[in-house]
């Protein structure tokens, strides 16, 4: 919306006027972040302002945003009338968000915003007190040098198993905290409840579970880390991180700023895993806000999104007051229909990792008071749950090499279904895959550099259930009369508590060689058997491994042959 020169120059003084008005009266100013709302006439506008600015949210033709005053000074020269807002993370008192009296205490009902220092100690010692089940992973460090860190929790937290990865992030933008308290929660509530609910074990034992509750922890305690008042939405250097990501649509650097330290650190983090599933959390509005951001097409799997946002949405109806995620379509947003944004943290999950990632947005108010943060827990935590099991349905399997029975890092392809990247890959050491998909049937062509690609047609898939589809690609290199180690389904009963009884596949008098490896290629079992002439089978026990997938390897003379074994 552009006007006359003159106009310009008189909406230019009047914010600049408003804004040091409104400076004047602030006891907490963070350098360059200012909070405004100004009108638009048109949608279309936003297509120009996100580049500019910080776009946080739009009703109707009200737009409200964040700026440094470099972008702000560039919005009022574009003639639009801007109105100063009192910063979210100073509208409370540090009493508020911090009781008098509060204290580490129980964590599963604590209701305050930690210091940075007990945020570190929290979670440190859910690592120290759940050793088993619980790790911390470093993810870097901020531009003023707080830990960034992440804890993985699983059965086998030290290895990278044949199941699927899910990541929980919170406070990207550093005055939306309301996810950040309820991580804290969920990491919690996973823990203590492993080996009690039924639910959560089974959980634990099929994921590997990523939550890193802070991500921008400069934002966040820009106050000082003995609070959260003052909070800010950019990092340290005055860049919103949630815009500084690599975009599908806009290149590498939309929002003309070089990658962040934050920035960097989680794209490695990223590029390290083999993220499934995820999701990030703001406040500011309460939506599912799904894919994309950036552009106006829908995703390859947008009635997955509608299903498992409305699955989301819907449970939080039963336990949270009347009215809330109660606008957009019942809670729930595509989110350039919403407001456009490049450079955003979902869209470069979605494009670039293929893992479907959403954008949750939890509570109106960013920063909330301490006395609500049980309360929104309780509206939630159900959901969160909800959504984590979403990753271990769709079609999911370990995909090997037909000859060696190695696993393969293959890519997974749904001609016909597939755009913008939406195909995954399997992982290693393992070969697992994930497609997450909605119910119908499909054709998933599997295909690895130096083997022959194989599509299986009429793949049926059900919401809220797995369809497991192991897959054999078979080397280019492999010659007809060439020995090889040949697939055999010789293991039962499978899934087994650990006797199990191996079908030979041939008869004679020989000796037969047994051996087991984890997914990451360790041998964790051998033995030497006799076998006697018409012997059918043998028995092994096998019990004292720890629950899992298994290769199991029969040697039969020059022959050998392979099949895999879940241990309960």
């Amino acid at each position: 919306m552009m006007k006359s020169v003159l106009g310009s120059l008189v909406a230019l003084w009047l914010c600049l006027q408003g804004f040091s008005l409104y400076s004047q009266n602030q006891q907490s100013q963070h350098s360059g972040e200012i909070y405004f709302s100004f009108e638009i006439a048109s949608p279309f506008e936003l297509e120009t302002l996100t580049r500019i600015i910080s776009i946080d949210n739009v009703t109707g033709n009200l737009v409200r945003a964040y700026a440094n005053m470099v972008g702000f000074q560039k919005i009022a020269e574009m003639g639009y009338v801007c109105d100063i807002l009192a910063h979210p993370g100073d509208l409370l008192t540090k009493e508020q968000l911090r009781p008098p009296g509060s204290g580490k205490g129980s964590l599963t009902n604590w209701d305050y915003y930690p210091t940075y220092q007990e945020y570190i100690d929290f979670m440190y010692d859910f690592a120290a007190t759940y050793p088993d089940i619980c790790i911390v992973v470093p993810i870097g460090t901020s531009v003023l040098g707080r830990e960034i860190i992440a804890l993985k929790i699983s059965d086998n937290v030290n290895d990278s198993e044949a199941e699927p990865e899910f990541f929980y992030t919170s406070s990207i933008h550093g005055d939306e905290t309301t996810g950040y308290v309820l991580m804290l929660h969920l990491i919690d509530h996973l823990l203590s409840n492993y080996g009690i609910d039924p639910r959560i074990s089974e959980m634990v034992n099929t994921t590997e579970i990523f939550i890193n509750p802070l991500a921008n922890p400069d934002g966040t305690y820009w106050g000082g880390n003995n609070s959260v008042y003052g909070a800010r939405r950019f990092n340290a250097n005055g860049i919103d991180l949630n815009r500084n990501y690599p975009d599908p649509e806009d290149g590498p650097h939309p929002d003309g700023n070089a990658w962040q330290a934050e920035t960097i650190h989680f794209m490695a983090f990223a590029d390290s895993n083999h993220f499934v599933m995820g999701a990030n959390f703001h406040g500011g509005a309460e939506v599912f806000n799904y894919p994309w951001d950036t552009w106006a097409k829908l995703a390859a799997d947008d009635l997955w999104w509608q299903f498992v946002g409305r699955e989301y949405v819907d449970t939080v109806y039963l336990y949270g007051p009347w009215n809330y995620f109660s606008g957009f379509n019942n809670g729930i947003t595509n989110g350039y229909q919403w407001y456009t944004i490049s450079g955003g943290r979902q869209d470069f999950m979605n494009y670039w990792h293929a893992d479907r990632e959403v954008t949750l947005e939890i509570s109106d108010i960013k920063l909330l008071p301490a006395s609500q943060l049980l309360n929104y827990w309780e509206y939630n935590y159900r959901s969160l749950l909800n959504y984590m099991d979403e990753v271990n349905y769709g079609v999911q399997g370990v995909i090997t090499d037909s000859v060696t029975g190695e696993p393969l890092q293959a890519r997974i392809l749904i001609p016909g279904h597939d755009s913008d990247n939406s195909y995954v890959d399997s992982k290693l050491p393992s070969g697992f895959y994930s497609r997450l998909l909605y119910e119908g049937t499909y054709g998933l062509r599997f295909s690895s550099t130096g083997y022959f690609p194989k599509t299986v047609y009429n793949v049926s898939v059900t919401n809220r259930e797995t369809t497991y589809l192991d897959i054999e690609l078979v080397p280019l290199n492999v010659a007809q009369n060439e020995p090889r180690t040949e697939r055999f389904s010789m293991v039962y009963p499978n899934p087994s508590d650990g006797e199990i009884e191996l079908t030979l596949p041939e008869t004679g008098r020989f000796k037969a060689n047994v051996s087991c490896f984890s997914m990451n290629g360790n041998l964790v079992f051998s033995t030497e058997l006799d076998v006697s002439d018409g012997q059918a089978a043998v028995r092994l026990d096998i019990g004292n491994l720890s629950a899992g997938l298994y290769l199991v390897r029969l040697v039969l003379g020059n022959s050998s042959y392979t099949d895999r074994v879940v241990i309960r």
